[in-house]
């Protein structure tokens, strides 16, 4: 009875593993009603309903306070039906039997549990209190309920007015449209939408209307590991290499210990590197984590926080390899269906399929424009899921009750638990004192608010923003969608739900909100007005600007078109096409286009030992170094049919170099040596692959037609004519 151990009692479902942390605390001295779950029982009564209803208190011990809520219904055939929470411990709805009132005398059982637990009291004469004593196993101990309001009830209640101040939010922060849904245990207590999905025809957003809800969605994806934990097809702390054979990092510490959880907790070492994926529908799952072993990290493994969709889009793949399904199946399967989900989708083709979906909008020169959708499905797990607050409302559920939704078990409780614990601490410092903490979970960031332990997630993509916010020990999650991107609507709703609904003193978030904003769109301005300020006048470039044009690639970050437009030169990367204006020297200034996306970014062009333009760098990724995309040879210097002109035989000081084509590259065989193999450079020549420092320059006569090679050594040049 005194012991911290799991007791013996335990369901099999329940006991911790080794891999797998266990959820609950045990009291050290009633172990038996804490951290429990008991399988379901016939509940006795007397066909009377004087105990019907909402019941909180606790029972005293000498270490203090044990809070506890009772719930206690009359069933169709007249006997109550009791269940009882421990909030402390995060036990909930435990089944209680031979519950009865006769008179005065109360009786509840907790039953199937050594020591018999029994709860002995008074009903008080108006009805509002049970008092008596609660007994487990020889130890006596006094407890308190009173009857409370519904508690789902009382939230709608606390809720009233509420409209008005969303209203007004969005008003302020010239949001076009909002939904939200805020759920109470296991009921959905609010779910309205405000304004506009579609600004242009007036169309009204509901609690039904689809939106792209982010990064919220990553949650999703570390569900579904989760449950392929809890079926032993993965651990969170192996390696990744241990299901994916050949995945590679960018140093081999990385590679051989990073870990499943390492990628869920954005500890590992890489920076966002988002520049990868984003605008990128060509690359395939696997073709972009492949790509990570080109990735330059800036930290160490588990040294410091930093957000990476890349390390997410890594996880679902992982789901995907180890199922033989797509990450898309495996969401829909274990968490759409099973809470019928029934319109939530992938992608924002599907959502524009859908009767009743957004569209996006940001704040573009001081004003709300219509936002193209931007397709994310390559990158799916980090943030491609689509869907309403309604049906948000019965995933926020699960997370609420255990991994639980209805008669359903989706996940262990353990599991969810697990979800829900910090990891990586963030390092973040809120400017607000009444948000204490920050840490990362899997797929969650985790802090304190106003004494209310919160889990939520963000999430933003062009013309979105969402927040899916948990207080699961208050059994409270609110889920705000809106259709403008990087508003503070989506945190500043919630939080003036929560100050409602915990019965706070109220916090004028909204007007905090605009203040903030206002500072930072001006601060924006003024600091785009001092750019010049850090460039060089009266310089030039060092080459004619077609000698910039070509295609530049990076094994990582794949390929970078530069592209003349008369005597100007443009940007192409992942299909967004970006003006560049000359900044100074060698280095160009992306301008305004239709994507903004690299507008300001500057290109620096590097040239090597021959004169020719051989590189070019960019900050695509600002914690590391500039990435560097290296000029690719002129296209023909690949083609068979362009090389075929160029084979042969020559003689050179009467030795033999016959040049060949094999597939799409020439090779030089000389007598009596093994064959060379020549690779294309700038300018048109090649270089000898086994011999770096040595090249080949082919003459041609006033036709084209081949008539010599020179090759050129560090100390010398020899010519090779034609024979024939």
């Amino acid at each position: 009875m005194w012991t911290n151990q799991p007791p013996k009692f335990m369901s099999t479902r329940q006991r911790p593993t080794a891999s797998k942390p266990h959820r609950h605390t045990v009291f050290r001295v009633v172990p038996v009603i804490l951290g429990i779950l008991l399988t379901a029982s016939t509940v006795f009564g007397l066909p009377q309903n004087k105990l019907d209803g909402h019941w909180e208190g606790a029972i005293t011990l000498p270490t203090g306070p044990l809070s506890m809520s009772v719930e206690i219904a009359v069933a169709t055939d007249g006997k109550y039906t009791a269940t009882i929470s421990i909030p402390q411990q995060g036990a909930r709805d435990l089944p209680l039997s031979n519950v009865s009132c006769t008179g005065s005398e109360v009786s509840l059982d907790l039953p199937n549990v050594p020591g018999d637990p029994k709860f002995r009291g008074k009903l008080s004469a108006e009805g509002q209190k049970i008092e008596g004593t609660f007994t487990q196993g020889g130890g006596s101990f006094p407890f308190l309920l009173e009857r409370k309001a519904d508690p789902a009830a009382s939230a709608r209640q606390a809720l009233a007015g509420y409209d008005e101040l969303v209203t007004d939010a969005m008003k302020k922060l010239e949001v076009p449209g909002v939904a939200i849904a805020i759920v109470k245990n296991k009921e959905i207590i609010f779910a309205k939408g405000f304004g506009w999905r579609d600004v242009e025809h007036k169309s009204p957003v509901t609690a039904d209307t689809l939106f792209p809800i982010g990064s919220s969605s990553k949650a999703f994806t570390t569900f579904v590991l989760g449950t392929l934990v809890d079926e032993g097809r993965i651990e969170w702390d192996k390696p990744v290499r241990n299901y994916i054979p050949w995945f590679k990092m960018y140093n081999r510490d990385l590679t051989e210990h990073l870990t499943v959880r390492d990628l869920v907790t954005h500890r590992s070492g890489l920076p966002r590197h988002d520049g990868v994926w984003y605008n990128n529908y060509d690359a395939s799952r696997e073709a972009l984590v492949r790509k990570l072993a080109f990735l330059e990290p800036n930290a160490d493994l588990r040294e410091k926080f930093q957000y990476n969709n890349l390390m997410f889009l890594t996880a679902g793949y992982l789901t995907e390899t180890s199922t033989g399904k797509s990450w898309e199946e495996n969401v829909r399967e274990r968490i759409l269906v099973p809470l019928a989900m029934k319109r939530t989708n992938f992608s924002v083709a599907d959502l524009q399929k859908d009767a009743d979906f957004s569209y996006g909008y940001g704040k573009r020169e001081g004003k709300i424009e219509k936002l193209p959708f931007r397709p994310i499905t390559n990158v799916g797990p980090a943030g491609s899921i689509n869907s309403s607050v309604n049906e948000m409302a019965r995933w926020v559920m699960v997370h609420l009750n255990d991994g639980k939704y209805a008669d359903k078990q989706l996940a262990e409780g353990s599991t969810v638990a697990d979800l829900h614990q910090a990891y990586m601490t963030t390092g973040v410092t809120n400017p607000e004192t009444e948000i204490t903490g920050g840490e990362y979970a899997l797929g969650w960031f985790v802090d304190t608010y106003r004494g209310h332990r919160r889990v939520m997630h963000g999430g933003n993509i062009d013309g979105f923003s969402a927040n899916v916010v948990l207080f699961p020990k208050d059994g409270i999650g609110i889920v705000v969608l809106t259709n403008l991107d990087a508003t503070p609507l989506r945190g500043v709703a919630a939080l003036v739900a929560a100050d409602r609904l915990f019965n706070l003193k109220p916090i004028d978030w909204v007007n905090q909100a605009v203040g903030r904003r206002t500072q930072s769109e001006k601060a924006a301005e003024e600091g785009k007005s001092k750019t010049s300020a850090v460039r060089v006048s009266g310089t030039k470039t060092s080459h004619a600007v077609q000698d910039f044009s070509g295609e530049y690639e990076h094994p990582g970050y794949g390929v970078l078109k530069i592209n003349r437009t008369g005597e100007k030169l443009e940007a192409l990367y992942n299909g967004i096409v970006t003006p560049l204006e000359h900044w100074h020297y060698d280095t160009f200034n992306g301008q305004k286009s239709k994507d903004p996306t690299f507008e300001d970014m500057k290109y620096t062009f590097q040239t090597d030992v021959n004169g020719f333009i051989a590189s070019v760098s960019a900050p695509f990724e600002p914690a590391v170094k500039d990435i560097v995309f290296v000029k690719k040879p002129d296209a023909r210097l690949s083609d068979p049919a362009y090389l075929a002109g160029l084979t042969g035989e020559f003689d050179l000081l009467g030795q033999t170099l016959k040049i060949t084509v094999k597939g799409t590259a020439l090779v030089l065989n000389i007598a009596g040596q093994p064959q060379l193999d020549l690779l294309p450079t700038l300018g048109g020549d090649f270089k000898i692959k086994q011999e770096q420092q040595v090249s080949l320059h082919f003459q041609a006569d006033d036709k084209g037609n081949v008539t010599a090679v020179e090759i050129r050594q560090p100390s010398t040049v020899l010519t090779a004519k034609r024979k024939n």
